[in-house]
């Protein structure tokens, strides 16, 4: 049997759910500038003290729309990855359904580049606001690597998976300025990427570049940090 504290609770987080979803799509559809919290209460037939009391703050929803497309990316991803065992297949499969689902924002995309370019942004990819969301896209590369049949050495194998998170930061920063048509020239350039990668695979099996990879590897993740 619900007590009143419970009835309270859910009545509370169903509060939360609908400003959440009314700006996830006014995100979408309008951009970063014309969404305001104002617009987002009006619409979701809330106060603005009420959606205040659930996010201080636009940006806490932008939060909420990178989980979004994260958790979406998810889920594309590991339908596709289950269908290969090739390495550089399922890099490919991460890093291309990680395009798919910023692809309906891309009209508005430099809006939300604009607003989180300064380092002291919440909304920065490398802030600690934004790790619940890229911890997904770093597990996502984890698994890629680790449901390939592949030789690559232990210690190169664990570092990957956290550089290759910011080579998806890059080509998606890249993806936002292509305004070639469905941005055909990001998705050229990963390709280009991936096929050198998968050249340079056996090197990593080299004792004398093992260690200078490895190393490098380190060094990107630590950028990261």
């Amino acid at each position: 049997m619900f007590s009143k504290a419970d009835a309270v609770s859910s009545k509370r987080d169903r509060t939360r759910a609908v400003i959440v979803d009314t700006a996830l799509r006014s995100f979408r559809e309008r951009g970063y500038d014309a969404t305001t919290i104002r617009h987002i209460a009006a619409e979701a037939g809330v106060s603005v003290g009420t959606t205040n009391y659930h996010f201080a703050s636009k940006n806490e929803l932008v939060q909420e729309f990178y989980l979004e497309v994260q958790r979406s990316h998810r889920a594309a991803a590991l339908g596709e990855l289950a269908a290969t065992r090739d390495l550089r297949e399922r890099l490919a499969v991460v890093f291309h359904t990680g395009l798919d689902q910023l692809t309906p924002t891309h009209e508005h995309a430099p809006e939300f580049l604009t607003a989180a370019v300064s380092p002291r942004s919440s909304i920065n990819p490398l802030s600690p606001e934004s790790d619940a969301s890229l911890a997904i896209v770093e597990d996502l590369f984890r698994e890629a690597v680790i449901g390939a049949d592949h030789k690559l050495p232990g210690d190169i194998a664990d570092a990957l998976p956290r550089a290759l998170v910011l080579a998806h930061l890059l080509l998606a920063m890249y993806w936002v300025y292509d305004d070639s048509p469905a941005q055909s020239k990001t998705r050229r350039l990963l390709d280009r990427g991936l096929g050198l990668f998968g050249m340079a695979l056996p090197l990593t099996r080299l004792p004398m570049l093992r260690r200078p990879l490895r190393e490098l590897l380190e060094l990107i993740a630590e950028a990261r940090s």
